[in-house]
């Protein structure tokens, strides 16, 4: 177990911030308004206001950490770097970073402000965690699809200090690896504005044919994370740092999140077990809560994490409707209920559930004022509260709010002083003839030091002892502080009166309230306008490389199967990608290409855990001519192995200094991330050496990429890939959207599923500009297309090429979407970016 473990809460306004404090965080996580902020519709903080809040953390011993979680363009490193340097400033005591250029950029900038690696970085094994060892982290956030045994395989292999989240909503997708809000809404969720797809219906068309899957709709929605009886495993298997989740929840969530999960911390550190009662739970589940669950911490069980029944906060299940009346309600309850709580109302047709505040409560003809927990109850609401027409007997009812509850934990952070204080230890050293001397020492080392103005007279009937020195400085109500002990030297028989020991006590505590608040003397750049010019100035100057532009231009074709890499070889190509769900045909797929004198790169699945090693082993003995690799573990292993290398989108390269990083870490050319849209690439093509990036011009945006597996959750009576019958192998399964369009779901050799947009999008109109600036790899991708419709495709980009067209007429003709990242074609419908979702 490690040595000091810490309880990190959200906080997205100052009402979170406090509650996170008053309710036992070791520390609080925080976005800033001005951007760089992977929850954008958080209220969050200005930066003018940083070093006050930072202050305030500190006055109580709460760490405060900064998220700038988000993707980096070129354009925005100047102001990225000037946001670093008021962060270090401000005393802020570490930040969070996704963008791999970003750290390299805080290295130089702040490099004694501590960096976190966001769970944005997908960080799976111990060989991912290796990425962040190089840009200078100190912390990881790993993903949230381990379990604990393979938390515990990380640990043992890495020093890096582990951060996991216990608490909390669950992203179906891998952080980091989620396009699905930029492919359907032109939203990006590596930029903060996750539209939250995964929350929406969606239908299962099989072979085809539609599967009725009953009440079955949110296909996506996984239920939240509650990890509290697994406090005890997560400590023992290394873990650091204990996360909730919850920047966008409203402070009784921290408030009583915080609170519950302090208690099982501070049980399981104690060797106590971890107990919570089922009021407590209710209270948890009522600030907040899609259903409980373990997530993936006890492994893989598809049909426990999402249930697909609902997306939406239910609370506590209420009871079911027994009975209707026309002015009342009839529930069989198994759970309390009261005057004034908030119910909700399930319904079996597409029509919104209904909530009201109950009214009144009717308990074997009597009328409650009291709570009541068992037995059928008839619940009245207010005029026109409820439409009885939409209630349906059998239908569950949800209690979603209880107004005592929120009273209570709203009055944990709305007194003017926070009941937290920090503990502090005295060491006094008191001589006839000297100054009492005081050392004060936090938790945390820091100390502080205060003496009397005179010295110490010889007591004639009162002399100082331990029991006086304990009493009349642990009188620090009212301040932030806390006496945990005192160790005193007395010699001679020394005196001090009350009003002495008093003044010294209110010196010690301006000495201590001024030492917690002090910012860190950090060493930083002066010129921060001076060095970002020149840190990116250094990068780009490859730009103006003669070799780089005499490369003409190269077109590269992705396939995901044997037949596909038999048309497009028959169709003249050269330059080749594999991407196959089943690798077993790589080897084939590597000595067809050799047959044809084609160059072909095979690809690694996007997510390596700890068992995963082997799937490199059997990569790298098919001889390909390189491998396209989608993670910082496979990256390594090829290099080392003398295989080439190419780094895919995955690794969210929008930067030149990310691109730069990549380089040296040995990649031949890295594609760009599908985040940067038409302008954003300009810029990065513009600061780039053009050999350097790959750019794909038409394909199906992989939307989702998740450990959640559809086949299994709903084809399969299984709950994992051990028992699931592989359901992928036999059926071609889509998933039907709102409006009715049929995306493909895919799995891969992991079991890791994968949903792609059904419309194609091209960056045909972009094609002449990136060539223009020095672009020379540009990628095709197919997906499920026959040989006539590649050769259709393939026909139409070479004629781009050649000049024989012009984008407009590409995209146009191959009905896609013309867009490249979240930019939309000016001849493209106007519509409302969310319009799908």
């Amino acid at each position: 177990m490690a040595p000091e473990i810490e309880l990190l809460a959200p906080a997205g306004n100052h009402e979170c911030l406090r509650a996170a404090v008053a309710n036992g965080a070791d520390a609080v996580y925080f976005g800033l308004n001005s951007g760089f902020n992977a929850r954008a519709r958080a209220e969050n903080f200005s930066l003018e206001e940083l070093p006050r809040v930072i202050q305030f953390l500190h006055r109580y011993g709460v760490r405060g950490y900064v998220t700038l979680n988000t993707l980096i363009f070129t354009e925005e490193l100047q102001q990225f770097a000037e946001t670093l340097a008021a962060l270090s400033d401000a005393g802020t005591d570490a930040v969070l970073l996704q963008d791999v250029g970003a750290a390299c950029l805080a290295r130089e900038i702040c490099p004694e402000l501590p960096v976190h690696a966001s769970t944005q970085m997908t960080l799976t094994s111990a060989e991912t965690i290796r990425l962040a060892e190089a840009i200078g982290a100190e912390r990881v956030v790993l993903a949230r699809e381990l379990s604990i045994s393979e938390i515990k395989d990380i640990a043992a292999n890495t020093n890096m200090p582990l951060e996991v989240f216990v608490h909390g909503a669950l992203c179906v997708a891998y952080s980091g690896q989620c396009l699905t809000s930029e492919s359907l809404g032109g939203r990006s969720a590596n930029r903060g504005q996750c539209a939250q797809a995964c929350r929406l219906p969606y239908e299962v068309i099989c072979d085809g044919e539609h599967v009725d899957l009953g009440n079955q709709k949110y296909l996506l929605s996984p239920q939240d994370l509650a990890g509290f009886a697994l406090v005890p495993e997560l400590l023992a298997a290394g873990v650091t740092s204990l996360k909730i989740e919850g920047r966008l929840k409203a402070p009784e969530y921290v408030a009583s999140i915080t609170r519950s999960y302090r208690q099982a911390i501070d049980s399981a550190v104690s060797g106590q077990p971890v107990v919570f009662e089922p009021k407590q739970i209710e209270e948890m589940e009522l600030t907040f809560s899609r259903g409980f669950s373990p997530g993936w911490l006890n492994g893989c069980d598809h049909k426990m994490l999402v249930p697909a029944t609902s997306s939406a906060k239910r609370g506590v299940l209420l009871g079911q409707i027994c009975g209707i009346s026309q002015e009342r309600i009839a529930v069989e309850l198994t759970a309390s209920v009261k005057r004034g709580h908030g119910v909700a109302f399930d319904s079996s047709t597409d029509a919104a559930s209904q909530g009201a505040r109950v009214y009144e409560v009717f308990h074997q003809g009597r009328s409650l004022t009291e709570s009541v927990n068992h037995g059928v109850v008839e619940l009245t609401f207010g005029r026109d509260a409820i439409d009885f027409d939409q209630i349906e007997i059998g239908s569950q009812v949800w209690k979603t709010d209880d107004p005592q509850v929120t009273q209570r934990l709203r009055k944990s952070f709305q007194t003017n002083n926070l009941q937290r204080q920090q503990p502090i230890s005295l060491e006094v050293i008191a001589h006839v003839g000297e100054p009492l001397r005081v050392t004060a020492t936090l938790q945390s080392g820091l100390s502080c030091h205060v003496v009397t103005e005179t010295d110490l007279a010889e007591a004639k009937r009162h002399p100082l002892t331990q029991n006086v020195l304990e009493e009349q400085f642990g009188r620090l109500g009212g301040t932030p502080f806390m006496l945990s002990g005192v160790e005193a030297t007395i010699t001679g028989n020394p005196m001090a009166p009350f009003s002495v020991l008093g003044s010294l006590r209110k010196k010690l505590i301006t000495a201590l309230e001024d030492l917690v608040i002090s910012r860190p003397s950090r060493q930083r750049t002066i010129d921060v306008t001076s060095a970002v010019q020149k840190i990116v100035s250094t990068v780009s100057s490859k730009n103006t490389s003669e070799q780089s532009r005499s490369i003409e231009p190269t077109l590269h074709v992705m396939v995901r199967t044997l037949k596909q890499l038999k048309g497009v070889l028959h169709l003249g190509e050269k330059n080749l990608l594999a991407d196959f769900s089943d690798i077993r045909h790589y080897r084939e797929a590597v000595e067809l290409a050799k047959q044809d004198n084609a160059q072909l790169f095979i690809a690694t699945p996007r997510i390596q855990k700890p068992s995963e090693m082997g799937i490199f082993t059997s990569l790298a003995k098919c001889d390909p001519a390189g491998v396209l690799v989608r993670n910082f573990s496979g990256l390594e292993y090829f290099r080392e192995k003398g295989i080439p290398v190419t780094a895919d989108f995955s690794f969210n390269a929008t930067n030149p200094l990310t691109v730069d990083f990549f380089e040296k870490q040995g990649v031949e050319r890295i594609a760009v991330s599908y985040d940067c849209n038409r302008e954003q690439l300009v810029h990065l093509t513009s600061a780039v050496a053009g050999n350097l990036l790959e750019v794909v011009i038409h394909q199906h945006m992989p939307m989702f990429h998740m450990e959640h597996c559809v086949f299994c959750s709903v084809l399969s009576p299984g709950t994992d890939k051990t028992n699931c019958g592989r359901p992928c192998d036999d059926h071609v399964v889509q998933l039907r959207d709102r409006i009715a369009v049929d995306h493909l779901l895919t799995a891969d050799v992991g079991c890791r599923n994968t949903l792609f947009n059904a419309v194609p999008q091209s960056g045909a109109e972009v094609v002449t500009q990136l060539i223009n600036k020095g672009v020379k790899h540009l990628r095709i991708e197919m997906l499920n297309q026959s040989q006539e419709e590649m050769a259709g495709i393939l026909e139409a980009y070479r004629k781009l090429l050649s000049g024989q067209i012009n984008g407009r007429e590409v995209w146009a003709k191959l009905k896609a979407a013309n867009r490249i990242g979240v930019t939309r074609g000016t001849l493209e419908e106007r519509r409302n970016p969310l319009a799908i979702l």
